[in-house]
């Protein structure tokens, strides 16, 4: 059964929170404050154990400076649920929720005050364990390709969050040089602090070889050249074009795509995926 929401939705957001016993998927790019305590409220109701919770949303310093986002508000969905996995993804855009894999929320409403309650939002509430479930599957594809936030990681992007309101706020107020420049250290420092986040389980083409067999799931058969953009728009913060690679003084292109053909060429040796006619295919 599915059912078309529109205006305000948190009264159905409630109802499928409270669904959840085992699962539950909270994917949107924004959280705030109020969309974490209306979790907090429908399951401190239930009392008993927790389901375990995969949150994936994008921490960029540029919507924690604007109030967009709230690393506060993330880690109070981790002491909500001890047994959650938050993670960050840049460029993500979907709004979806699901309860146990079998009922779901696809909206463009995110989760804070203004996409629960006060915004003209329009969504879908899909009750059937099928359809759920594939969309949860699609959830937890974007997931593999984001990074694991950990207590220590979300703790100082907490403290820097309030650093970075604070220049942008000085900033926009009296755009001298001082201002920017401190809104830019702010910036970058966040920033960091997320790529070492994003490289915590090995170098730069861990990351890429398990994007590169993402795209080949959905797109069939890639060219390297017809990967390359493909990565690059998934990966921005990765993939900084300024940054060549550099050897005995003379320049060999970008560095990230260097580690996108360690990426490709570790995946053929490990038999995942192989060259055919020019182009890259996942194994049989």
């Amino acid at each position: 059964m599915t059912s078309v929401l529109t205006g305000s939705w948190q009264q159905a957001f409630e109802a499928v929170l409270a669904s959840a016993t085992d699962s539950l998927t909270l994917c949107a790019p924004y959280i705030t404050e109020h969309g974490t305590n209306v979790v907090r409220s429908m399951h401190a109701q239930q009392g008993g154990s927790k389901p375990r919770a995969l949150v994936l949303t994008d921490l960029s310093p540029l919507a924690i400076c604007a109030g967009a986002t709230d690393p506060a508000a993330i880690a109070g969905l981790r002491a909500v649920f001890p047994a959650s996995r938050s993670v960050h993804l840049p460029r993500l855009h979907a709004k979806v929720y699901v309860a146990d894999r079998a009922r779901a929320i696809v909206t463009s409403g995110n989760l804070t005050y203004g996409g629960l309650v006060c915004n003209h939002e329009c969504g879908l509430l899909i009750d059937d364990p099928v359809s759920a479930a594939h969309i949860d599957d699609e959830v937890s594809a974007y997931a593999g390709l984001g990074a694991d936030v950990d207590n220590a990681t979300l703790d100082e992007m907490c403290g820097l969050a309030v650093d970075a309101r604070a220049a942008y706020k000085a900033q926009t107020a009296s755009a001298s040089r001082e201002s920017t420049r401190r809104l830019r250290a702010v910036l970058r420092s966040a920033s960091d602090t997320l790529v070492r986040a994003r490289l915590a389980e090995g170098p730069i083409h861990t990351v890429f070889a398990r994007t590169i067999e993402f795209l080949l799931r959905r797109h069939g058969p890639l060219s390297t050249e017809a990967m390359h953009p493909m990565i690059q728009r998934m990966h921005p913060d990765l993939c900084d074009d300024t940054v060549d690679r550099v050897i005995d003084g003379k320049r060999f292109g970008k560095k990230w795509k260097h580690a996108a053909r360690t990426a490709q060429q570790q995946l053929k040796k490990r038999g995942k995926i192989a060259l055919i006619n020019g182009a890259w295919t996942l194994a049989a």
